[in-house]
C-alpha cells in the first residue's frame, strides 16, 4: 500500500508501526514466531511492522497478546484509530465554509456531559457572544481565505452552544488572563463579551477560573484544549484541530488542566480579574 496522501496520518501510522516493533523485540520473538502465534503470515507482521498495511483492532490486540503485552493493547487501539480521524483538517473542513466546522461537533457536544476547558488565546466558544464570535471567525475566514459565510457560522455557534444551559452537564473552564485583554475585537464588543462572561458565572453547572499575570505557576501556558469527559481532547494548533482519544493522552492532559487549575483565581478575585480588563477599555 503506498504512502497515505496525508502526511499526519502517515506519521501517525509510522509511530505506530513502530510501537509495535519495538513490543515485538521486547517479547524476544522474531517476525516470524509472531506470525505463527497470530496465525497469519509472515509477510503480515512485515508489512505492519513497515507500515504498508494498517493493523485492524484486532491485529492489534492479537499482537499484544502474542508478545505478552495484553495492557498496552488498549492505547494502541486508540492510537490506529486516531491515525485515520484525530487530525480533523480545517482546510478540508473550511472548503465549504465555516458553518460546517461549527456543525461537525454537535453530535461530541450532545454527548458529552462534562466539559474540562482550557485557553490561553481568545474567549472559549461556548461563552462568545454573537458581537465577538462575528469578529473572530471574520478574521478566520480573511486569513484562511474560506467561502464568507461568517453569519450562518456564528448562528450555527450560538445553536451549538445551548448545551451551555443544560443543568445535567458540567462545565469548567480556566482561562488565561491574557484572553480578556487581546484585542480581537472593538472596545464595546469586548466590554459586551466581558459582561456576558460575568453572567455566565453565575450559572450553577459552570466553573471558572482564571489565571492572573501575577500568579505563581506550576505549569506553563499552554495551547487551548478541551476535554470531553474522560475520553476524548480536542488540542487545537494552527492548520488542525487533534482528537486524542488514547488514554494515557487523555489521562496526560486531564492532569495539565488540574494544575492549570490550582492557580486559577475564582468567585470575587475572578471578577475583579474581569472588571479591571472592562475599565482599560476605556
Amino acid at each position: 500500500m503506498p504512502p497515505h496522501p496525508s502526511s499526519r496520518v502517515q506519521k501517525a501510522r509510522e509511530e505506530l508501526a513502530g510501537r509495535l516493533r519495538e513490543i515485538r523485540k521486547d517479547a524476544g520473538i522474531s517476525g516470524r514466531e509472531l506470525a505463527v502465534r497470530c496465525g497469519w503470515s509472515e509477510s503480515k507482521s512485515s508489512r505492519i511492522e513497515n507500515a504498508k498495511t494498517p493493523p485492524s483492532d484486532a491485529d492489534i490486540k492479537a499482537w499484544c497478546r502474542a508478545c505478552a503485552a495484553d495492557g498496552k493493547a488498549a492505547d494502541l487501539v486508540a492510537a490506529n484509530r486516531q491515525s485515520a480521524d484525530a487530525h480533523v483538517q480545517w482546510r478540508r473542513l473550511q472548503r465549504s465554509g465555516l458553518r460546517r466546522l461549527q456543525e461537525s461537533v454537535v453530535d461530541l457536544y450532545q454527548q458529552t456531559k462534562t466539559f474540562r476547558v482550557y485557553v490561553s488565546d481568545v474567549i472559549p466558544g461556548f461563552l462568545q457572544t454573537p458581537g465577538y464570535a462575528t469578529a473572530l471567525l471574520s478574521s478566520i475566514a480573511e486569513f484562511r481565505g474560506t467561502p464568507d459565510d461568517v453569519s450562518d457560522a456564528v448562528a450555527a455557534r450560538m445553536r451549538r452552544n445551548a448545551v451551555l444551559s443544560d443543568g445535567s452537564r458540567r462545565f469548567s473552564f480556566v482561562l488565561e488572563e491574557s484572553v480578556l485583554r487581546y484585542r480581537l475585537c472593538g472596545a464595546e464588543t469586548m466590554a459586551a463579551q466581558l459582561g456576558h462572561l460575568l453572567g455566565v458565572m453565575d450559572l450553577q453547572n459552570v466553573a471558572v477560573g482564571i489565571v492572573p499575570f501575577s500568579a505563581q505557576r506550576t505549569v506553563w501556558p499552554m495551547p487551548t484544549f478541551t476535554v470531553f469527559d474522560d475520553i476524548r481532547v480536542h488540542a487545537d494548533t494552527l492548520d488542525a484541530a487533534s482528537a486524542l482519544t488514547e488514554p494515557s493522552q487523555v489521562q496526560l492532559y486531564s492532569r495539565a488542566f488540574e494544575r492549570l487549575s490550582q492557580g486559577a483565581a475564582r468567585g470575587a478575585a475572578a471578577r475583579s480579574l474581569i472588571a479591571d480588563a472592562v475599565a482599560s477599555l476605556t
